[in-house]
């Protein structure tokens, strides 16, 4: 059984852009191993679900991808923040605090309560 938990739905795609905005460009592996490593080992990224992620922003003009050698001379698929995925990162940044504090609100209500 693992300590590891599985991704909030929507969390992903914000991680992935924050990652991009930290390191610049990554490959899959690159970005799934840093936010696992961010997340101090209690997140474990499937690759079935990176990838389909990766696909989609790179859809929507958040990030783009251009194929290059990586660290042990393979073929791999390098990852980059876009202008617009710079903006959406700001927007899904502010959502995600207004998010947190709003559920913040709803614990420390109930925990008067108890």
């Amino acid at each position: 059984m693992s300590n590891k938990t599985d991704v909030w739905q929507g969390t992903l795609a914000l991680m992935v852009l924050k990652t991009l905005e930290a390191l610049g460009p990554l490959h899959g592996y690159g970005i799934a191993r840093r936010i696992e490593q961010t997340s101090g080992g209690l997140l474990s990224i499937n690759y079935g679900t990176l990838y389909p992620a990766l696909l989609k922003l790179e859809q929507e003009g958040y990030v783009s991808s251009e194929w290059g050698a990586s660290d042990n001379n393979r073929k791999a698929k390098y990852y980059k923040l876009t202008r617009a995925g710079r903006k959406q990162l700001e927007r899904e940044t502010r959502e995600w605090d207004k998010t947190t504090a709003i559920l913040a609100r709803f614990f420390a209500a109930a925990k008067e309560e108890s």
